[in-house]
C-alpha cells in the first residue's frame, strides 16, 4: 500500500480518536452549520429512497449524522457529529464514535440516519444507547425503507459519500447526547 494512503488512514483514525471531545460544535455558528448539513443530508436520504418519508413520519425521533469518517488498518475507528430531532423539532446534538478490530483497510465517509421509537429515543438522550456489532443498517436506496422495521426500537439507514474500505471486522457504535 502506498505510504500516502497509510498516512491518510492513520490521520483519519487520529481525527476520530481526538474529535470526540465535544458533542456539539462550540460556537452558535458551528451549531447552525451542523443543522444545515443535517437538513441537507435528510433531504438526500429522502431523495435516494422516497419510502423513507413514511418511516420518518412513524418514528418518535431521529438523529442525522451528515458525515461520519471511518478508517482502519487492522484496528479502526469512526467519528461523526449529528443533530437529534424529537417529533420533528431539534432537541440536541450527538456524537457517534466507533472502535473496531479485525480485517479492515482503508477509509470512507458516509451519512447515517437513526430512527427511534419513544423508549429508544429516551435511552439515547440519557446516554444509555449503543449499537452492537450485530446491528444492521440499511443502505438508503429506492424502496429499501419500505420493508425496514424497528429492531430494539431503532432503524438505521446509511448513505455512502466517498472512500473505499475493505472490512471484515467487529465493532460497535457509542453515542453521546447534548441537549439544546
Amino acid at each position: 500500500m502506498a505510504k500516502a494512503t497509510i498516512l491518510n488512514v492513520i490521520g483519519l483514525m487520529l481525527c476520530c480518536a481526538f474529535a470526540g471531545c465535544s458533542t456539539a460544535p462550540r460556537s452558535e455558528g458551528g451549531q447552525q452549520d451542523l443543522i444545515i448539513q443535517a437538513d441537507s443530508t435528510l433531504q438526500r436520504f429522502r431523495a435516494s429512497d422516497p419510502s423513507l418519508a413514511d418511516r420518518i413520519a412513524e418514528a418518535h425521533g431521529y438523529a442525522v449524522f451528515p458525515s461520519i469518517g471511518k478508517g482502519g488498518a487492522g484496528v479502526g475507528g469512526a467519528f461523526g457529529r449529528g443533530v437529534v430531532y424529537e417529533q420533528g423539532e431539534i432537541v440536541g446534538f450527538a456524537t457517534m464514535t466507533q472502535a473496531s478490530f479485525g480485517l479492515q483497510l482503508g477509509g470512507q465517509f458516509y451519512s447515517e440516519l437513526l430512527l427511534f421509537d419513544a423508549p429508544a429515543l429516551e435511552r439515547f438522550k440519557r446516554g444509555e444507547f449503543s449499537l452492537g456489532a450485530q446491528a444492521s443498517a440499511v443502505a438508503a436506496t429506492a424502496g429499501a425503507a419500505a420493508n425496514a422495521r424497528f429492531q430494539n426500537g431503532v432503524m438505521i439507514f446509511t448513505l455512502g459519500q466517498k472512500g473505499l474500505m475493505y472490512e471484515a471486522s467487529v465493532g460497535g457504535q457509542k453515542f453521546s447526547f447534548q441537549p439544546m
